[in-house]
C-alpha cells in the first residue's frame, strides 16, 4: 500500500473553483483551477448551477493528481474550504438541484428581511397572552451573532420553498435537501451517503444558535423553513466519511470542512485570542479570534464560530467584518470598463501616480456590508476632474479595499477596548491573504491608512491550507505543534504616512461614503 504522503484541499471560491495538493512541508506540489459561469437575471440577483460547481471542483481535483502523478491511495485525506451562505436546495433521492444556487452576493430577499424588522417578523413569532413581543432583530443578534440581512442563507432558502410550486410540502415530507457549498460537494464526493455541514458554515446560515451549536427551532419558525431539510451539524476537523472510490481511483477520507473565512483564519495559524487576518478575495473578510466566548459587537460586526477541532472540543469564536466588493471590484475595471488587461497591472499603475488626483471609488456594487449594511448603497465614484487619468481611477480602486478594511478594523479594535481580555491597538498586527494580497501597493497603503503592520505569509492561498490543516489534523497527518511553524511571515509593510496626510485621506474617503449613503 502507498505512503500517505498528501492532503487534498478543495478551495470553492465564489467565481473558481480550485485544487491544491500539499505534502507534509505545507509545500504546494499541484494546484489546478477552473471558473465557472454566474448568472444575474435581474439586477442585484446573483445565481450559479450547482451541478457546474461539482462538476468543476471534481475535475480540478483530478487534474491536481494527474498534474503531480500522484494516486488517491497516497492522500491522506480530503480539506474544503468553500464560498458561505450560497445556498443550493436538491431532491434527496435524484440527487438533482430543484433551483440554482442563489449566491451569498444575492439582494433578492432585501424585501423579505425588511418586513422581518417589522411587524411581519414579530407575527412570525406568536407570543403567549401578556408576553412582551419580540424584538426579531435582537433575537436574531443574540441566537446567532449575526444581523438580519439578505445575505445569510435563511431568507434564500424560504425564497426558494416560496417561488418553487410544490416545494415546500415536499421539504416537510423529508424530500428534499438544504446545503451551503461544501455540503453540496460532501454529498456528491459520497454519493448521497453524508448530508452535512461543519459548524462554521453552519454559524452563517442564520437558523444556528451559536452558543448550543444546534438548529433553533425558534428561527426555523421565523424563516418557515422545515428542520427535515437540514443537515446534521460537525465539527470542523474529523474523519466524516471516505469519498466514492469510482471519483479519484481508490476512497479518501473526507476529514475538513470550513467556511472559507475561517479556513484562512486557522491557515495563517490565528490560533491565540486577539489573532487577525484579512482575506482580499471577492469581497474582504476581517476576522479577529476571540477565543472560547463571543464578543457581541453594538458596532455592526458579526460574532461567528471560528471552528471547533473535533466532535469532543469547545468552539472558538471570532468577530467578522464582511465587505461585499474587494477584488470583484478589480474585475470590474477589467471585464466591465476595460481600463485593464489583467489584475497583475494594478500594482504598476497605482504606484505610476502620486495619488488619485481627489478622486474616490466607494464600490458598493452589491450594497454595503460592515459597518453600514446597506442593501440599497449603489456604487460611487465622486471627486472627479479632468485631472483624473486612468491610473487615478485604478488606484482609487485599490485603495478602496484598504479604506474598507481600515474602517471595520478600527470597530473591532475598540470592541477590543471594551473587552478587558482584548489586546490593545498598539499590539496589533493585520495578517492578509487571498490574490490581492499579492501587490504590495495594496499592502503598503493598508498599514499607512490603518497606522499598523501588515504581515504577508509565505503562502498566501491561507483558505485552502486552513482547510488542509484541519483535515491533517483529524487524520494524524499533522500535530498542532508542527502546523504553527508551516506558514512564517515573507513581507512585512509598517505605516510611514504622515498623520495629516492619513486624516486628511479619512476624511475624503468619509464623504464618499457618506454620499453613497445618502
Amino acid at each position: 500500500m502507498s505512503e500517505r504522503k498528501y492532503i487534498l484541499a478543495l478551495d470553492a471560491g465564489t467565481t473558481s473553483n480550485r485544487a491544491i495538493l500539499f505534502d507534509r512541508g505545507a509545500r504546494m506540489v499541484a494546484v489546478a483551477q477552473q471558473e465557472f459561469p454566474q448568472y444575474y437575471p435581474q439586477p442585484g440577483w446573483v445565481e450559479q448551477e450547482a451541478a457546474e460547481i461539482w462538476e468543476s471542483q471534481c475535475a480540478v481535483a483530478q487534474q491536481a493528481l494527474a498534474k503531480a502523478g500522484v494516486t488517491a491511495e497516497e492522500i491522506a485525506g480530503i480539506g474544503i474550504a468553500n464560498q458561505r451562505e450560497t445556498t443550493i436546495l436538491w431532491d434527496r433521492k435524484t440527487g438533482e438541484p430543484v433551483y440554482r444556487a442563489i449566491v451569498w452576493q444575492c439582494r433578492r430577499t432585501a424585501g423579505r428581511i425588511e418586513e422581518l424588522k417589522g411587524t411581519a417578523g414579530r407575527e412570525s413569532l406568536p407570543q403567549s397572552e401578556g408576553e412582551t413581543a419580540i424584538d426579531v432583530e435582537e433575537l436574531v443578534r443574540d441566537k446567532t451573532g449575526l444581523i438580519l440581512d439578505p445575505y445569510f442563507s435563511a431568507s434564500k432558502i424560504e425564497w426558494i420553498l416560496d417561488h418553487v410550486e410544490g416545494l415546500r410540502e415536499r421539504a416537510q415530507n423529508g424530500e428534499i435537501a438544504f446545503g451551503t457549498v461544501e455540503s453540496w460537494l460532501v454529498w456528491k464526493l459520497t454519493k448521497g451517503s453524508l448530508h452535512i455541514t461543519d459548524v462554521s458554515n453552519a454559524s452563517r446560515t442564520c437558523l444556528l444558535n451559536i452558543h448550543s451549536l444546534e438548529w433553533d427551532g425558534q428561527l426555523l419558525q421565523l424563516f418557515h423553513i422545515p428542520e427535515a431539510m437540514l443537515p446534521k451539524v460537525v465539527s470542523n476537523s474529523e474523519v466524516y466519511g471516505v469519498c466514492d472510490a469510482e471519483l479519484f481511483g481508490a476512497p479518501i477520507p473526507i476529514c475538513g470542512l470550513a467556511g472559507d473565512q475561517q479556513a484562512a483564519l486557522f491557515g495563517q495559524q490565528c490560533v491565540r485570542e486577539g489573532d487577525s487576518k484579512v482575506t482580499y478575495g471577492t469581497g474582504a473578510f476581517l476576522l479577529l479570534n476571540t477565543g472560547r466566548h463571543i464578543v457581541s459587537s453594538q458596532s455592526g460586526l458579526l460574532s461567528t464560530v471560528a471552528w471547533k477541532l473535533g466532535s469532543g472540543s469547545d468552539a472558538v469564536y471570532a468577530l467578522e467584518g464582511s465587505i461585499f466588493t474587494a477584488g470583484s471590484a478589480v474585475q470590474w475595471l477589467r471585464d466591465d470598463v476595460g481600463l485593464i488587461a489583467d489584475a497583475s497591472e494594478t500594482e504598476a499603475l497605482s504606484e505610476s501616480v502620486e495619488d488619485t488626483a481627489g478622486c474616490f471609488l466607494v464600490p458598493a456594487f452589491t450594497g454595503l456590508g460592515a459597518p453600514h449594511w446597506r442593501a440599497d448603497a449603489r456604487g460611487t465614484l465622486v471627486g472627479l476632474t479632468r485631472a483624473v487619468k486612468r491610473a487615478h481611477i485604478v488606484r482609487a480602486t485599490v485603495e478602496s479595499m484598504a479604506y474598507q478594511v481600515r474602517d471595520v478594523l478600527a470597530l473591532m479594535l475598540e470592541e477590543l477596548r471594551k473587552d478587558s481580555d482584548g489586546q490593545s491597538a498598539a499590539d496589533a498586527v493585520l495578517k492578509v491573504d487571498g490574490g490581492a494580497s499579492r501587490n504590495s501597493f495594496l499592502l503598503q497603503f493598508q498599514a499607512d491608512i490603518s497606522d499598523l503592520k501588515v504581515v504577508r505569509p509565505s503562502n498566501v492561498e491561507s483558505t485552502a491550507l486552513g482547510a488542509a490543516f484541519m483535515a491533517g489534523l483529524a487524520c494524524g497527518f499533522w500535530t498542532m505543534e508542527e502546523l504553527a511553524g508551516l506558514n512564517p511571515g515573507e513581507g512585512e509593510f509598517s505605516p510611514v504616512m504622515r498623520e495629516d496626510r492619513r486624516q486628511r485621506l479619512l476624511e475624503g474617503w468619509r464623504q464618499a461614503v457618506k454620499q453613497t449613503l445618502s
